[in-house]
């Protein structure tokens, strides 16, 4: 069931809660994701696991269920031996499986959802939660690394090429926003915008960055400005970032765009490339969310490493008014 009223509209009335990371809540769940699909490959091999962790975000408080797209491209698929057709397929499932987790889930934007043995909603209280479907950048599909580099050597036309055909084929499953997200590159993020263009959905644009800029190096403000004119676009921020990093952003892309902004850093644990694991503490604190609300954040969550505990801590508090 789709919800009564857009996003765009409640993101007008206050901030409403994204889930977090779908990898390590896979993880959580025992699956391997040593894969160059990463979480995309459960699409095809295991799609119960990935509505598992959407529909334990979704009881932890998530009003946004993010789809397991964001490494999921037709290419990527190829290289699996899967046809074009089958792909499409696969890229329609994961708006599904997120649909069909909210549902399960109780979809109530605040909580654990309806147990087993408990009375089913009434059709006057419609799902208050919406399906992101995720677009990772092209260094995704790479899996080298280079999604938090940009500057892969391809022309804005060509990344515009590159990304249309599976906007085009989550747009025909039915999501209510389209996430460009972890978008390194503002080049990237110029292709994704015209990508987008008359495709009948609303976007959200999110740069990965570090310090003040994106990852390829480009000042933020700039980065941010291109969503001027681009009605489409409800919201503009950060993710896949540090706590520390976001704190800085939000105002800064609120006064650039004036447009609500969206935020969901990682855990603020640092990636060993070499050791293939994470190093050092965690800085996530759902406590932040009170500045990112007043610097004009309305769309809060987590991104790499931030699981249902700390979504259902930050959600309690945007329904306790403390954001």
């Amino acid at each position: 069931m789709r919800p009564a009223r857009t996003l765009a509209a409640a993101l007008a009335q206050g901030p409403v809660v994204l889930d977090g990371g779908l990898s390590n809540q896979l993880e959580a769940q025992g699956c391997d994701l040593s894969d160059e699909l990463w979480s995309a490959r459960l699409l095809a091999d295991d799609p119960r696991q990935i509505q598992a962790a959407h529909t334990a975000y979704v009881r932890a408080g998530a009003q946004v269920v993010t789809t397991a797209s964001y490494q999921a491209t037709f290419e990527g698929f190829a290289r699996r031996g899967l046809s074009h057709g089958e792909a499409e397929l696969l890229l329609a499932k994961s708006v599904q499986l997120a649909r069909a987790a909210g549902e399960l889930g109780g979809g109530s934007g605040g909580g654990v959802g309806r147990g087993v043995g408990e009375a089913p909603r009434s059709p006057a209280q419609p799902p208050k939660f919406w399906v992101a479907a995720s677009i990772g950048p092209y260094g995704a599909f790479l899996a080298d690394g280079s999604e938090y580099r940009g500057r892969y050597g391809l022309s804005v036309r060509e990344l515009e090429r590159f990304h249309r055909p599976r906007i085009e084929a989550l747009v025909a499953a039915g999501p209510d926003v389209l996430a460009l997200e972890t978008v390194p590159d503002a080049d990237e993020a110029e292709a994704l915008l015209r990508a987008v263009e008359g495709c009948g959905v609303p976007v959200w644009l999110s740069y990965s960055i570090v310090g003040g800029r994106t990852r390829a190096g480009q000042g933020l403000a700039a980065a941010f400005g291109l969503v001027a004119g681009h009605d489409q676009v409800i919201a503009v921020g950060v993710n896949c970032c540090t706590p520390a990093d976001a704190d800085r952003a939000v105002p800064l892309a609120a006064s650039v765009t004036g447009k609500p902004v969206v935020v969901y850093p990682n855990s603020g644990e640092r990636w060993d490339a070499e050791r293939r694991g994470w190093a050092g503490g965690t800085t996530f604190d759902a406590a932040r969310v009170g500045d990112w609300v007043s610097s004009g954040a309305r769309l809060v969550g987590g991104c790499c490493r931030v699981g249902p505990t700390e979504i259902a801590q930050l959600a309690a508090r945007v329904r306790g008014g403390q954001a």
